[in-house]
């Protein structure tokens, strides 16, 4: 196994570990949210730790991403799932005839 391919895998699992704790600290703060009128349980300060907490997390998944040459605006989709934009030409068609067809 050469460096390259080392790093690549540490990469990856690093990105597999930040997703995990994103996900499972998302489900604590689902977990720990009051309903409407109730006291949160969470000190402010622990609200704000974990708001910064997710930010970090962010900020290390965009730079790893930026690392693999990957956009973080890109989602996962299935190759048989149906698009939600359509491509569109801006180009007059060939043929020298104008749209109005004159």
């Amino acid at each position: 196994m050469n460096d390259e391919q080392g790093n690549d895998e540490h990469l990856s699992k690093e990105r597999m570990i930040l997703r995990i704790l994103r996900k499972v600290l998302a489900s604590i703060v689902r977990d720990a949210t009051p309903l409407p009128g109730m006291l949160h349980p969470l000190k402010q300060s622990t609200r704000e730790d974990i708001r910064d907490l997710f930010g970090m997390i962010a900020e290390r998944e965009a730079e790893l991403a930026n690392e693999a040459g990957i956009s973080m605006n890109e989602r996962p989709h299935y190759s048989d799932q149906p698009r939600n934009s359509e491509v569109v030409s801006l180009h007059p068609p060939l043929g020298g005839k104008k749209p109005n067809g004159h």
